[in-house]
């Protein structure tokens, strides 16, 4: 393909450059002295509109996270207390990022046959994807805290382990009673 050359005005790239700034002067203008928002919502935040570009005023207001958002992590716990994870390291083998670490062990005399021993998840490492939510087949991890990880100042403050990612309420399926040994003990309610 043949080259072709640039004329003056297109190697000095001024052409462009003018459109920019003529852009940029547009929000600029539009922002400073811009238009107001008269949603009943916004003139309820502060008794008069709010500047269309500005955002919520963040300490003093909390924005609500979409109904599918995913956040933290959570291990739910069963009737008895006990993690419903099996540890069948589905989730670490679906974790693209490599960030859950489980040790497996045995229960003796239990309906279940394995629990997770250590479970931790790097939440620095996680790329919120949620494979591990999805597959996972006792619906034991889940992303719906509608929390983000917080900051830390040091790496080891922003792995969870198993006991501070057990929380929530605890969750029962009717399939359970399918994979256990002998019938679940579980406490009267």
């Amino acid at each position: 393909m043949p080259r072709t050359d640039l004329s003056p005005g297109e190697r000095l790239y001024l052409r462009e450059a003018v459109r920019g700034m003529g852009v940029l002067a547009r929000h600029f203008w539009k922002n400073l002295f811009g238009f107001r928002d008269p949603a009943p919502e916004v003139m309820e935040r502060k008794g008069r509109g709010v500047n269309l570009v500005s955002t919520i005023n963040y300490p003093e207001e909390r924005k609500e996270y979409p109904p599918g958002y995913r956040g933290m992590h959570r291990l739910v716990p069963r009737l008895d207390g006990k993690p419903r994870c099996v540890a069948c390291y589905m989730c670490a083998t679906a974790c693209p990022a490599q960030c859950i670490y489980i040790e497996a062990g045995e229960y003796e005399e239990e309906a279940i046959e394995k629990y997770p021993v250590r479970f931790e998840i790097d939440e620095l490492r996680c790329i919120v994807c949620g494979f591990c939510v999805e597959a996972c087949p006792k619906d034991a991890i889940r992303m719906d805290t509608g929390t983000h990880a917080p900051a830390v100042l040091s790496r080891p403050l922003a792995v969870f382990d198993k006991e501070s990612l057990l929380r929530g309420p605890a969750v029962e399926h009717s399939t359970d009673v399918l994979t256990y040994r002998v019938p679940l003990k579980t406490p009267p309610r």
